[in-house]
């Protein structure tokens, strides 16, 4: 059995670097830029007449010879492919030999490799560069969104054990509809009614979930639902959602620190100046830190229909999580926190990625308070063994602006079957 892509290119990695090396002056030497036709026949002439030539097998040739061409005519070399690929989500580079995609739903091995962990770097401060970051050993860590709207993370060696680092999660530059969610049974259609009814209506929202549960694609999905002629102000680490339908809208983007410390602007900053903005409704994508303040309180003075997003492993979990969160910023007791966010917050809806690599809405709930204890939440909606979510016949308990908006016999109003809130 022959030699994969990536064992050869990683076998012979610093002969194909020297020949690329060699092909990139000559490069330069021309008067004019050669044509990719020209390349491919000098990267067969340079490796024809090389040592290397007589060492490998014909399989191997065409390999190294494609593997060239590539690094000389692409600014990104061997990833072009994979980021010209609508169908792949995520690309993740585990050091220069493991290259893994996310296509389909699913993970899988890209047999591929770059020639070294140099060449991996390179391609990273390439990327960092493209926005005016800078990735060094002083700063080994880059966290970036590209002007296609690609998030990128990039890690150099010194603090990677296994190699520099790459991940690569692409945007669909079309929002996607909840339509398209329930068809993929993300959620039911009775499901998806209901909540388009809550963000109608204004009612705060918080999405929890791990990671790649598709927290941001559920939070692009639902702001469709928010009225034209609305002012919303989104406020994101790095910019990903889509909302096209709205004209009055501001979209605000964090920035990292330059290289001497200078002219960072966090989300504490961009929700606090939001709202001198006259927003009707604040989107704050996902919280990690003391920024949760300042949302928590944003909810807290009008204005409703706000959304965020968390990581957390359940609603329960979230909620814990955004008090840690809070109090790692503040000295109020705990009891003052859980208060505020009970007052906050008015629907959790939490998503889990199952082990098939489907995103599903595991469950919706209403936060109707806190007794002095502990929180009070009235579930609406389960996921049931079979990861359909089913209502749990629990009717919600705050209909005013339901009503208000016109939709006072959505999620099982009183009288209706199963009524009786179930609060945990």
């Amino acid at each position: 059995m022959g030699k994969t892509r990536a064992m050869t290119v990683s076998g012979y990695g610093e002969p194909i670097e020297e020949m690329v090396r060699s092909i990139r002056k000559w490069m330069t030497e021309m008067e004019e830029p050669p044509c990719s036709e020209d390349i491919l026949s000098k990267c067969e002439d340079v490796f024809f007449g090389s040592e290397l030539s007589y060492r490998t097998l014909p399989h191997e040739n065409e390999i190294i010879i494609n593997s060239m061409h590539q690094r000389l005519v692409y600014r990104y070399g061997i990833l072009t492919g994979l980021l010209d690929d609508p169908g792949i989500n995520e690309i993740m580079v585990n050091g220069p030999d493991r290259i893994y995609i996310e296509k389909e739903r699913r993970l899988m091995r890209v047999d591929d490799a770059f020639t070294s962990a140099s060449e991996l770097e390179e391609i990273i401060r390439m990327f960092a560069s493209d926005v005016h970051r800078e990735i060094n050993e002083a700063n080994p860590i880059v966290d970036a969104r590209l002007p296609s709207g690609y998030r990128v993370n990039g890690v150099l060696r010194t603090v990677a054990l296994n190699g520099p680092i790459l991940t690569i999660r692409k945007f669909r530059e079309k929002e996607i509809e909840m339509s398209e969610l329930v068809g993929c049974a993300s959620l039911t259609e009775e499901c998806a009614r209901d909540l388009a009814a809550l963000v109608k209506s204004g009612y705060n929202i918080f999405i929890s979930g791990g990671t790649s549960s598709g927290k941001t694609t559920f939070l692009n999905a639902l702001t469709a639902f928010i009225g034209e002629n609305e002012r919303v102000i989104t406020i994101e680490d790095s910019a990903e959602l889509v909302i096209s339908h709205i004209q009055n809208k501001v979209q605000m983007e964090c920035r990292a620190a330059n290289s001497i410390g200078k002219g960072e602007v966090s989300m504490t900053q961009l929700i606090r100046t939001s709202l001198r903005m006259r927003p009707d409704r604040i989107i704050v994508g996902e919280v990690r830190g003391k920024e949760v303040i300042d949302m928590i309180q944003a909810m807290n003075t009008g204005h409703d229909g706000s959304m965020s997003t968390g990581h957390g492993n359940s609603i329960k979990g979230m909620l814990n999580r955004l008090e840690t969160m809070y109090l790692s910023d503040s000295r109020v007791s705990v009891s003052s926190v859980r208060n505020q966010i009970a007052n906050a917050i008015d629907i959790f809806v939490h998503l889990r990625r199952d082990a098939k690599g489907r995103r599903r809405v595991e469950e919706v709930a209403e936060l109707t308070g806190f007794d002095g204890a502990d929180y009070l939440i009235n579930y609406l909606y389960r996921a049931g063994s079979d990861g359909v979510l089913i209502p749990t016949g629990s009717s919600l308990c705050d209909r005013e602006r339901l009503v208000r908006s016109g939709y006072g016999d959505m999620l099982l109003a009183p009288g209706g079957a199963g009524t009786g809130g179930s609060h945990d």
